[in-house]
């Protein structure tokens, strides 16, 4: 706001500086139309050093000098390039009559009345510094709102850093305090397998652990770069639909529609499952625990789609551009991190895409992810 009060005040300033820059040289001109009348008029006893002096001392304004009938009779400080040298003389009356329609001009009477048709006309343009003068403030405000532009791209920047840094923190702190009570719960597990190794609740207790530990190391994952490795898609969607189908109620379906061979990616699979859960869940919750979700995989060429459907509540279309920004839910009980996350892992670490394919109000929505093969 600084910078832009600023930048009018020297536009207002500027506009005055020329304003009074124009009519100083409109004084000039008349002064030195008043000499041309005193040379047209001199005779044999007059001075005219004063006069020739006044009248080469203008090295600066452009000037055309016509009669009544338009014919150019005089001309100063005008470069006539090679274009218009064979034709100067239209060039120059062509250019003194716009100076005349835009009211730059001067008018002086050769005869003894002010009525009469004996007179000439002193067309003048604004010199060079005058018209460089009256482009510099635009220049200048264009500039400022440039600066402007920039500063707010830096600070929000530099906000949205602020905001990683904190996420970062937080997820590697979340993931350092679990780390104690997941390896408590590991011994624990191994001493109930020890004493009760007959019991079929352990084993499930032991996937639950396990679950925990992939979840903490994911979480410590965040802000650093993991190293990517060859894995297959299939097998990372099918181990996500085996932990919903573990889950979730009975009345959601899970849907698989899988090529016949194994999709090569690189990537990470621990955070990619992340991700696709992140989507499943959203999609359990969108179609209030009971529907259709089908996870689709096709190997196009250079890249791997994948696309996450269901038959919930779908999303608004105003709401479609906010749904991975960080804060943003539709959930009463919502934190609006997933999404974002989500889009973190699918485009910082995996170099691909995640958005909406496609959303309606009561029937459904699809995310679409692409990742380079």
């Amino acid at each position: 706001m600084a910078a832009i009060v600023i930048a009018v005040t020297s536009l207002l300033v500027s506009h005055y500086l020329v304003r009074d820059l124009s009519n100083e040289e409109r004084n000039r001109m008349e002064t030195w139309a008043e000499a041309l009348r005193t040379l047209n008029s001199a005779d044999e006893n007059t001075d005219l050093s004063l006069v020739l002096n006044v009248m080469q001392g203008n090295n600066t304004i452009p000037v055309v000098v016509m009669d009544a009938d338009g014919t150019v009779s005089d001309y100063r400080n005008i470069v006539i390039d090679a274009k218009t040298l064979k034709d100067s003389d239209a060039y120059l009356s062509s250019y003194g009559r716009s100076l005349f329609e835009d009211g730059k001009y001067i008018k002086i009477n050769l005869g003894d009345s002010a009525r009469s048709n004996d007179y000439q006309l002193v067309c003048y343009d604004e010199s060079t510094l005058l018209k460089r003068l009256s482009s510099y403030p635009y220049w200048q405000l264009g500039i400022v709102m440039i600066f402007v532009v920039v500063a707010i791209f830096a600070l929000l920047s530099s906000k949205k850093a602020e905001q990683n840094k904190v996420w970062v923190g937080l997820s590697k702190e979340t993931a350092h305090q679990l780390g104690t009570p997941i390896s408590s719960l590991m011994a624990w597990v191994e001493i109930l397998k020890e004493n009760h190794p007959d019991d079929d609740l352990i084993p499930e207790m032991d996937k639950d652990v396990k679950r925990l530990e992939r979840i903490a190391e994911r979480f410590s994952k965040i802000g650093s770069l993991p190293e990517p490795k060859e894995g297959s898609m299939n097998e990372v969607l099918e181990h996500v639909i085996d932990y919903m189908d573990r889950r979730t109620s009975n009345k959601v379906e899970m849907v698989r529609q899988f090529p016949d061979h194994d999709v090569i990616v690189m990537m990470n699979a621990s955070l990619f499952e992340w991700v696709i859960e992140n989507l499943c869940k959203n999609a359990v919750d969108a179609m209030e625990g009971h529907g259709r979700i089908l996870l689709s995989l096709n190997d196009d060429g250079n890249r791997v789609v994948i696309e996450v459907t269901d038959n919930g509540k779908g999303i608004r279309k105003k709401d479609i551009k906010n749904v991975f920004t960080p804060g943003f839910t539709t959930k009463q009980r919502g934190w609006g991190l997933g999404l974002s996350l989500a889009r973190r892992i699918v485009e910082d670490y995996h170099k691909g895409r995640i958005f909406v394919k496609s959303s309606e109000v009561g029937k459904g929505t699809t995310f679409r992810i692409e990742l380079p093969k």
